[in-house]
């Protein structure tokens, strides 16, 4: 049994007397899932992190597996997912699994429940592997809301240290008004339209973003609720947001591999028709296209390609190993390349990437170096997450208002 909480501990040794178990819950209900203590080892810069399943006593687990984002995933490249399999406490429902963790860490997480044999549940095959995404469910006693997903799969929990960086526009707030939505097809492709609130195209031209992997930011995550706190709080000017859907997982991976046509359709055909529909500029310096993973590579290329068009670049986790057949070959850097042999052109980058990013942590910090190095105006963040829009999510608002001011503060 894992034992390194103190109170599992306590529970441990006081779970035969009656109502300890009950109260064990009533107060994890009542301060939310995980358990956050103390460092063991002292270190205030850290957390012991022990995240809890209550066992159903009708259908009791013979395993559960605590996915925690990035983190477990790591360990399934490696083939081992013995770590991430809870602990069942002797003589209670509590299962609990406790990692170390920096207490500015945040992640997504959700658990697997097997009714089947513990090894089952560490079958690491791709296939199994993807049933245990399929079904993992949220934790039900988590401390704040829920992160949603795509594709019908369960919504995530999130787990937020109290040295994460805060994410104060992510929710809704009642007192803010609310953006237009539109949904809209342009030349055959979805494209999510937010309008800021008051919005009226005479009074343009407005500022303009464009988000790709759109069907996330608008229908799943409703990141318009983010915009409409940043409009409200005067942090970014009244921008017009594009949100473009992909048109399934083929077509995601041929239009974010650095495809110059789809690049020029976001800037001949897109570009031009929010101008049209909802007066957006055209002036690049107010323009902003955004992205993450294969998404944060082709925003870095749509600068490249079309800096007349895109002045601003905000990568999210950019996939900069980009064309190699696999991120963990140590990646040709095709992009980079570009960046480090060609003249300097008339744009700004925030770029951001997950320290638990092992796959790419390197070539973000390369492509930083290049940028630099050229002397383009660069803002390079590294939070302590992984692949997650958990994470994204706060990332990406701090990358607008960056990009959407003139580097005083002051917006565009």
């Amino acid at each position: 049994m894992n034992t390194q909480s103190p109170l599992l501990r306590e529970l441990a040794a006081a779970a035969h007397e009656p109502g300890t178990v009950e109260a064990f819950w009533k107060q994890a209900a009542t301060h939310g899932t995980p358990l956050v203590e103390p460092d063991p080892e002292g270190n205030d810069a850290w957390r012991l992190v022990t995240f809890l399943w209550r066992d159903d006593p009708a259908a009791p687990a013979a395993a559960v597996l605590a996915l925690l984002h990035t983190v477990t995933d790591k360990d399934r490249h490696a083939h081992d997912l013995t770590p991430h399999l809870m602990h069942k406490v002797p003589g209670t429902d509590v299962w609990a699994l406790s990692h170390r963790l920096r207490a500015d860490h945040r992640a997504s997480y959700q658990f697997s429940v097997h009714r089947g044999s513990r090894e089952d549940a560490l079958r690491t095959d791709r296939d199994s592997w993807l049933r245990v995404l399929d079904d993992a469910l949220p934790d039900p006693l988590a401390a704040g809301p829920a992160l949603a997903a795509r594709d019908g799969r369960n919504p995530s929990s999130v787990m937020e240290l109290p040295d994460a960086p805060a994410q104060d526009v992510a929710t809704p707030r009642t007192s803010v008004p609310r953006g237009k939505r539109i949904a809209a097809e342009v030349d055959g492709r979805r494209v999510g339209v937010h309008l800021p609130a008051g919005h009226t195209p005479g009074d343009g031209p407005y500022a303009v973003a464009v988000l790709l992997d759109g069907e996330m930011w608008g229908p799943v995550l409703d990141f318009g609720a983010t915009l409409d706190n940043l409009h409200a709080d005067g942090r970014i000017p009244p921008t017009v947001t594009l949100m473009v859907e992909t048109m399934g997982r083929d077509r995601r991976m041929a239009d974010l591999s650095c495809s110059e046509e789809f690049v020029d359709w976001l800037a001949d055909v897109l570009l031009p028709w929010a101008a049209r529909a909802y007066g957006t500029t055209d002036d690049p310096a107010r323009t902003v296209v955004a992205g993450q993973s294969a998404g944060g590579l082709t925003a870095a290329f749509a600068a490249f390609r079309r800096p007349e068009r895109f002045g601003n670049a905000l990568s999210q986790s950019g996939s900069f190993w980009w064309p190699d057949g696999t991120e963990f070959d140590g990646g040709s850097e095709w992009l980079t390349r570009q960046y480090a042999t060609h003249e300097k052109l008339p744009v700004r980058f925030h770029l951001e990437v997950g320290l638990q990013e092992w796959m790419l942590l390197p070539q973000n910090r390369h492509l930083r170096n290049v940028l630099e190095a050229r002397g383009y105006e660069v803002v390079y963040h590294e939070f302590n997450g992984g692949h997650d829009y958990a994470c994204w999510r706060g990332g990406l608002a701090v990358g607008l208002v960056g990009l959407l001011s003139d580097g005083s503060g002051r917006r565009r």
